[in-house]
């Protein structure tokens, strides 16, 4: 099998331009390969399958379509990878006149042109299903559409667990308090159902999922998903693509699952660049938002600065988050709370730190902007009635939303952004919110997923200093933003969540990752000091450090009272800082690397190590990068069991090397020690272990 730096990056036709015509055009196989490698169709009374032989870079595959039922069961060397739902489900269904049907059996078949096409009747009277597989070496497309049915929407379900597990999604929806304080890893361990999965989402979502079969799946749609994984312990996943459309997919067929996340990068893309500096990979950002919430003002923020400095905790910028304005969307400061703003500024400036202000383009109804927007034509419109401006409800208040397709509108509110910059000496901003709502109308030409993109060319203007921004859907990997996920209570549960949501973000395509702010938010109490110092130390094994509580006292905003941590926190908290930049150099080679080749930096340990079984499920340690396996503490109390997958790893607490696989039980760790470990043979190792070193022997002793 080829390696994948000798795999084509790039894939010349991009999923969001096929259409059946063009993918009846394609070739039976990938060009140069002769007929005897080609893939044939076979029949028996029962089923029609579609084989793929295996080629260089390829393991080959089946599809075997039981013509009774229109199931597909996709197998790679004698086993099943993936299998789409029996019984009622059903693997293709659609929804008319508001009750579900599904495709049953096949009526009549063809291969031509490398295309193999099936007719199927359905549960409802007259009305047929047409579906067309088009396979490539490692993939195949599938596109299936309803025949005068009047259907509004289409899906594909799967069984779970013919596939494995599942990954994959981006932040998820669930019962249990997702995607704020429950992560599920894999999905298929919780309860996934998201109704409103699509571009216009604030969570960071993507419609691909991959398996540890080696298997993925990309849906190529612009429109709002309902998306279920294991809702209701169902045992299904259920794709539905809210349109009565064209259903179009990809399902990838590899020999690993890192490999499915490679072919998916070649479809959406890779980073263009890294959009945070060295720095601001090295040191953490200093947020507001979780040490004050909106009770901010001058005086608070710059004895926050000073605290930090004075402690000796490193950090490259001191933000000021939510609250600075004269009234949301006026884009100006209110005197009554930050009296001298420059003043400020110029203060934050002489500590060594830059100066970031949080910023969103929606407009309150009752600032000075909002009018002067709406009578300029400069917000998105009404859906049921384009002559008004569409009005969104959000967590402090009522607002319109700056429409980013209108180029005057654009360049209005980039220059409220520049003169900030200009008059206070702004550096950078966090953009928060979302670029469009799906209760506006989109200007014409334009659909939900291009606000993204204009959302995405808006903020490449600036600075965002390591707080990113929360872009997605398919396509806006390319941007190169660090992703900042969703706020986190300030509980182990939420910790726990925010490194499973790293996994799961980094995993669509997004590598420059972050959890949200050490210590967590959403309005909960203070984090205790176990919980801040561990988060701090999960995060200083992750690509960026994004902080806001401060191990030097904050504030309790459920009480209004302020909290003091002891010497002890401040000391460990500036430890795993320090550790973070001592790690700098080898995060960075990570960086370029993912601008290279997309490739996560922060990755679970299957990706590297497909063959270990037990790695499909461990959910408290991770890879940073090929040599450095982190396995910190998410929890109470002082020991851990360690997971070390095949290979040679050296344990840099404690100076030893050890032999995986193998699970080290009952490790001690004190509130001192990060557990992680090196393996000694991957590229970058060195670098890694004189960065995390703390005592003991070189690297190759027994």
């Amino acid at each position: 099998m080829l390696s994948w730096r000798d795999r084509p990056v790039a894939i010349a036709v991009s999923l969001a331009t096929l259409t059946l015509g063009s993918l009846a055009a394609m070739p039976a196989a990938d060009a140069g390969t002769n007929a005897a490698a080609r893939p044939r169709v076979t029949h028996d009374a029962r089923s029609v399958t579609l084989r793929v032989p295996a080629s260089a870079g390829a393991p080959g595959y089946s599809v075997k379509v039981a013509t009774d039922s229109l199931s597909i069961t996709t197998t790679r060397g004698g086993h099943t990878v993936l299998a789409t739902a029996g019984g009622t489900t059903g693997g293709l269904r659609f929804r008319a006149d508001g009750a579900w049907q599904r495709a049953t059996k096949v009526t009549g078949w063809s291969w031509k042109n490398g295309v193999l096409r099936l007719d199927a009747a359905t549960t409802r009277d007259g009305v047929t299903a047409e579906a067309l597989i088009t396979p490539k070496s490692d993939r195949y497309a599938l596109s299936w559409d309803v025949k005068g049915g009047g259907a509004d929407r289409l899906g594909l379900a799967f069984d779970l667990r013919s596939a494995g597990h599942w990954y994959g999604h981006g932040e998820t929806a669930t019962p249990g308090g997702g995607p704020y304080t429950d992560q599920p890893w894999p999905l298929d361990a919780g309860n996934v159902h998201d109704d409103a999965f699509g571009p216009a989402s604030y969570e960071v979502v993507d419609p691909f999922w991959y398996t540890s079969s080696a298997t993925g799946l990309l849906v190529d749609t612009g429109e709002v998903m309902d998306v279920a994984i294991n809702d209701a312990n169902d045992g299904l996943g259920r794709f539905t693509v809210d349109s009565g459309g064209t259903y179009n997919a990809t399902v990838f067929v590899e020999a690993n699952p890192f490999e499915v996340y490679r072919d998916h990068t070649g479809v959406v893309g890779r980073p263009a660049k890294s959009d945070a500096t060295y720095r601001q990979f090295a040191e953490p950002l200093w947020n507001s938002w979780a040490q004050f919430y909106t009770n901010v003002d001058q005086a608070k923020l710059l004895d926050y600065a000073q605290r930090l400095h004075d402690n000796g905790i490193p950090g490259h910028t001191i933000q000021l988050d939510d609250r600075w304005e004269s009234n949301y969307g006026n884009l100006t400061f209110d005197t009554r709370t930050f009296p001298d703003a420059r003043a400020m500024s110029d203060r934050i400036h002489a500590m060594g730190y830059d100066f970031g202000i949080w910023v969103t383009l929606w407009i309150n109804l009752d600032s000075t902007n909002y009018r002067y927007a709406a009578d300029h034509g400069y917000l998105l419109k009404d859906k049921a009635d384009p002559t008004r401006p569409c009005t969104v409800s959000w967590w402090n208040g009522t607002a319109g939303i700056v429409d980013l397709a209108d180029p005057e509108a654009k360049a209005w509110y980039v220059g409220n952004l520049k003169k900030l910059m200009s008059t206070y000496r702004v550096d950078g901003f966090k953009f928060d919110t979302r670029f469009f709502d799906d209760s506006c109308a989109p200007d014409e030409g334009y659909g939900r997923a291009d606000y993204q993109r204009l959302g995405a060319q808006l903020a490449d203007q600036f600075d965002l200093q390591g707080a990113g921004i929360r872009v997605h859907w398919s396509g806006s990997q390319q941007t190169g933003f660090v992703i900042r996920q969703v706020d986190k209570g300030t509980g182990w549960e939420s910790l726990a969540a925010a490194v499973s949501q790293n996994l799961a973000i980094s995993t669509i395509g997004y590598p420059f990752v972050e959890t949200d702010m050490v210590g967590g938010s959403l309005g909960q109490p203070a984090p205790a000091k176990e919980v801040l110092i561990r988060w701090a130390q999960a995060s200083s094994l992750m690509p960026l450090m994004y902080s806001s509580t401060s191990p030097a006292g904050t504030n309790d905003t459920t009480t209004g009272k302020p909290v003091s941590y002891d010497r002890e926190t401040i000391d460990r908290y500036r430890d795993a800082v320090r550790a973070h930049g001592r790690l700098a150099p080898y995060i960075w080679d990570q960086v370029k690397h993912s601008v290279a080749t997309g490739d996560p930096i922060m990755r679970p340990l299957f990706f590297d190590f497909p063959r270990d079984a037990a790695a499909y499920t461990v959910k408290d340690e991770w890879m940073l990068g090929p040599a450095v396996l982190a396995a910190p503490k998410l929890s109470s109390g002082a020991t851990r069991d360690v997971f070390l997958p095949t290979g040679r790893w050296f344990d840099v607490n404690r100076g030893r090397v050890v032999r995986g696989p193998t699970t080290l039980r009952g490790y001690r760790v004190p509130l001192d020690v990060t557990p992680a470990f090196v393996d000694v043979r991957a590229a970058g190792a060195a670098k890694a272990i004189g960065a995390l070193r703390r005592t003991g022997v070189a690297p190759g002793a027994r």
